[in-house]
């Protein structure tokens, strides 16, 4: 059977067919395998690249008896150790035999963690294993029982593309879930968000998926105090600047979810400078209103977001104009470089809630935007200049050749 960290030992391990070959020989003085084989009875969702395989572990190593034999009796009898499968409940300790076992592990990975079970009945399907409840997640439910293969390998039921999907079979199970009021619709909402396009749909690996937030072994959903940590594994000068505030603290008194409150969970999207400000998709309208100081400093920060990148924008397209007529924009790169980074850490700024530090930035932003403004109008005008250069001696050169044709000819008439 599986452990939960069966996934992390023989980490990125590749299964090719002469590896498959080998464990085949190794699978041989093992009775219960050959037996199992011959008969057709291997488990369904067995898998020649299961990592135990290749580990030289066979039945017995998990599930005991004597491999040696070809007698059921004497393979499968309990004073040989036999225990067959574990019951639901004693899964976690079944394959903690190993995985908590450091002296075992770190034959496979020096620097393997070995309390996985521990922290497993820290988490809510652990604590709920405990208290009778054979419904929740254990070991197998993730990594399945007989083709467990390293998270690194695309394979892997616990690979990071996997995992919304693996979590899911049983979040996405509304009979399931109802026993437990928790809705079934998190993959649909994740799917969509910044982070799940990110993860499915453009494979980032890097992006955040369910097991990010909510933990591995010890999997909860982040708590009050927590949540802006978890979100700042990531977003690390947002929450700095969040729990530096005042605002933190107030949420915390209202019972509000930091991070979660303004973006929300599963379906987090790109934010946009509309989040901020007095209008229609606001969030500090939620809570403020016309004549409060949270109403006026969320209006002046707006304003500069907007000043800032309106200033860009408008720069940028003298940039690109430039560009497009072959002029020098070096320079002028440099400078909305300096604007662009100007902007982002303006909008990271909004989290101190604090319009003098935004207004600063974003003064920084407009300086950088104004002066590559400035330098593509010269180039512009330069380029204007030029044509305009070009034109008249184009013009001028016509005349000369116009006027030395007339010449010729009246000099020819002269000569008959």
């Amino acid at each position: 059977m599986l452990c939960s960290l069966t996934v992390s030992f023989l980490f990125g391990f590749a299964y090719s067919e002469k590896e498959n070959k080998k464990a085949d020989q190794n699978q041989k003085v093992d009775q219960c395998f050959t037996c199992h084989k011959e008969i057709d009875n291997l488990p369904k969702d067995f898998s020649e690249n299961d990592i135990h395989r290749h580990a030289n572990l066979s039945c017995s190593s998990c599930h005991g008896g004597d491999p040696n034999s070809d007698d059921q009796d004497v393979a499968m009898s309990p004073s040989k150790g036999f225990v067959g499968v574990p019951k639901r409940k004693d899964i976690p300790k079944f394959c903690g035999k190993c995985h908590s076992n450091i002296n075992i592990m770190r034959v496979f990975q020096p620097r393997i963690a070995t309390d996985q079970v521990e922290q497993y009945y820290t988490s809510v399907h652990g604590k709920k294993l405990l208290a009778g409840d054979e419904n929740v997640a254990e070991c197998s439910s993730c990594h399945t029982a007989h083709s467990i293969l390293p998270a690194k390998d695309p394979r892997s039921s616990v690979y990071a593309l996997n995992v919304p999907n693996t979590c899911n079979k049983c979040h996405g199970n509304s009979v399931l879930m109802k026993n437990y009021n928790i809705p079934v619709n998190q993959l649909e909402e994740y799917s969509k968000s910044v982070h799940g396009i990110a993860l499915l749909k453009n494979k980032d690996i890097s992006a955040p998926a369910c097991n990010d937030c909510h933990g591995n072994h010890g999997a909860t959903p982040p708590g009050l105090k927590s949540i802006s940590h978890v979100c700042g594994t990531c977003h690390v000068s947002n929450m700095e600047y969040f729990n530096a505030t005042r605002m933190a603290k107030a949420f915390e008194e209202q019972d509000f979810h930091g991070c979660e409150q303004c973006h929300g969970n599963h379906g987090v999207q790109k934010p946009n400078d509309e989040m901020i400000g007095v209008g229609k998709d606001s969030k500090c309208i939620d809570c403020h209103t016309e004549g409060d100081k949270g109403f006026a400093v969320s209006k002046k920060i707006y304003s500069s977001l907007t000043q800032l990148k309106n200033g860009y924008n408008a720069a940028n397209a003298k940039y690109l104009e430039v560009r497009q007529k072959g002029m020098n924009d070096v320079e002028i790169g440099f400078q909305l470089q300096d604007a662009k980074q100007a902007l982002i850490q303006s909008r990271t700024l909004i989290h101190t809630f604090d319009t003098t530090k935004v207004v600063a930035k974003t003064k920084e932003g407009i300086e950088f935007s104004n002066k590559a403004s400035l330098l593509a109008q010269k180039e512009i005008d330069d380029y204007s200049t030029r044509r305009n250069g070009f034109a008249i001696a184009t013009l001028a050169f016509l005349v000369f050749v116009i006027a030395l044709y007339f010449k010729i000819k009246d000099k020819e008439k002269k000569t008959s």
